[in-house]
């Protein structure tokens, strides 16, 4: 993919741009195209000066730490926006047992900070493997929590370089969503915090990370849970029940520990795992009539010639 027909060099910007920029090696799966260009803003001032100046037409993609993510075969056009933890990565306690944090961060990072500040209520994000800017994004939980349950406010950069505060009730949470703005790009967000001992706090944490090593196969290249669980239902329940446990195609797997993971054997691309998983989906609508939707992200474009139909085009 070339981007030479983008120019980023663009005045009073300080952030770094690299052109055809490989994104497998940052992702979980480890495949994919790349971005025609990567751009990673300075600060939130250097991003929306970026976004101002940049044409309208140029498309724009935001990633985070590329664990809930799959990236096609054909990689990514225009720009994709990759915040770094050294201008997205801060970290205060504020008054009233709040605490505010960059969206660069890890969720695991925010959940040892919470417990360092004595703070309850963050334990379910030392059990997800994503960024606090995807979290949001996407109102991840775990362990009976999520992110609306603490979230007071958020800034965000829209397309066009405004900067905007929304609320908690601006976001518009529901299960693993958010009806904030499309363009939105989260840069910072304010949480509520309970005050209480800290052994307590650590006892949370440890019952979520033995949850997760005894269920989960977080040894491998995986992108985490791949389909949200429909109202009434656990995802990987039917997924079982649909005879999809183990099933392989090119070098991706259906995990054996946990039907709701896919897995990069070792030689996987893009297509074999998106394919899997829309064959998965085909036979658990075909056994069940449950139509399930990912909860992976997936991104770009795919190869000439290879793209995958939703539920195989049924």
């Amino acid at each position: 993919m070339s981007s030479g027909s983008l120019d980023l060099k663009l005045e009073g910007v300080r952030g770094r741009v690299t052109e055809n920029f490989e994104l497998a090696p940052i992702t979980w799966f480890r495949v994919g195209g790349p971005a025609e260009a990567l751009f990673q803003p300075a600060d939130t001032e250097d991003l929306a000066l970026f976004l101002k100046r940049l044409p309208a037409e140029v498309p724009v993609t935001v990633i985070g730490v590329g664990s809930n993510l799959l990236v096609r075969d054909g990689g990514i056009p225009g720009v994709v926006i990759r915040l770094s933890a050294k201008g997205f990565g801060g970290m205060e306690r504020l008054e009233g047992d709040r605490i505010r944090v960059g969206t660069a961060l890890p969720d695991k990072r925010v959940a040892a900070f919470a417990h360092e500040q004595g703070l309850a209520g963050f334990a379910f994000y030392h059990g997800i493997p994503g960024g606090i800017g995807g979290a949001l994004r996407m109102n991840a939980g775990a362990n009976g929590g999520e992110t609306r349950e603490r979230l007071v406010a958020v800034t965000a950069v829209d397309r066009a370089g405004r900067v905007h505060t929304l609320t908690n009730a601006e976001m518009g949470f529901s299960y693993r969503h958010t009806g904030a703005a499309d363009d939105l790009i989260f840069t910072e967000a304010v949480y509520q915090g309970e005050p209480a001992p800290r052994e307590d706090i650590r006892a949370a944490m440890d019952a979520v990370e033995e949850h997760r090593e005894r269920a989960q196969p977080i040894r491998e290249k995986t992108g985490g849970s791949t389909f949200k669980n429909p109202p009434g239902h656990s995802a990987w329940k039917l997924v079982d029940e649909a005879g999809c446990r183990g099933l392989r195609i090119g070098g991706a797997q259906v995990s054996e520990m946990h039907c709701n993971f896919l897995i990069n054997t070792g030689e996987a691309t893009a297509h074999d795992l998106e394919l899997l998983g829309e064959t998965v989906r085909a036979r658990v609508l075909a056994t069940s009539g449950v139509r399930l939707e990912w909860e992976i992200k997936r991104l770009g474009l795919p190869l000439t010639g290879c793209a995958v139909e939703p539920f195989l085009g049924g």
